[in-house]
């Protein structure tokens, strides 16, 4: 097959202990779904989970003991970390049962919704779409894949930020508003799962602002951490 201008590069993330790798298809993540993180963005309560979608290209892909570059980006001031446990999907599906999730998950990854929050804000205000505070190049950061049988108590697990050695997050999984199972089945009623996606679960509370020159270093309990710095 023959192409009227050359495809983008596949991107793809190194699954621990393998040399083969996991391609990614689509990003989906999880507004506001830790209880904390939802009091400091001013929600209280269980509402219902909503998504926001971002492409396979605003992944940094950083693979184990290194660190990768996040390029700070344009228009904003207030440029935010937001630590995550990323979700990889082995099994496509919809109207997908929690209790039956699991069977979808190939694995799991420290992750960063990084985020423009000063532009974010601005179009919540004018009930705009905020894709400008989300999605943009190296929005996404990721960590190398650990396959499910291999990760551990995930549900349970401890999560943390540190930038430049300070604490910054601190939490554990159990926090999450709607756990990984209910996420799953909410998030297939609206769409179609397919192997190769990739569920950011949401992020616990202490976000805040990073500058160039600041290192991120990300962990779940379980898994490879994610080390970045923002240049």
């Amino acid at each position: 097959m023959s192409f009227v201008i050359t495809p983008p590069a596949l991107v793809s993330v190194p699954v621990v202990g393998l040399a083969e790798r996991f391609p990614v298809n689509r990003i989906y993540c999880v507004g506001r779904n830790y209880v904390e993180h939802a009091k400091e963005m001013g929600f209280t309560g269980r509402e219902p989970p909503f998504f926001f979608i971002k492409p396979a290209n605003t992944c940094v892909v950083v693979e184990a003991g290194q660190t990768g570059e996040v390029r700070y980006p344009s228009l904003t001031k207030e440029f935010h970390h937001e630590m995550e446990l990323v979700v990889a999907i082995g099994k496509g599906g919809k109207n997908i049962k929690a209790a039956d999730a699991k069977n979808h998950i190939y694995g799991y990854a420290c992750g960063l919704d990084m985020t423009r929050r000063d532009l974010q804000g601005e179009m919540k205000k004018l009930a705009r779409p905020w894709c400008i505070g989300k999605t943009f190049d190296d929005a996404s950061p990721i960590g190398p894949i650990t396959q499910a049988a291999q990760a551990g108590d995930v549900d349970n697990a401890a999560i943390s930020l540190t930038v430049n050695g300070v604490d910054r997050q601190r939490s554990t999984v159990t926090k999450l508003i709607w756990n990984i199972g209910e996420i799953i089945e909410h998030l297939t009623t609206a769409w179609e799962l397919y192997p190769g996606d990739l569920i950011y679960t949401g992020t616990p509370e202490g976000v805040a602002a990073v500058v160039a020159g600041d290192v991120l270093h990300g962990e779940v309990q379980g898994l490879t951490p994610l080390h970045v710095k923002i240049v």
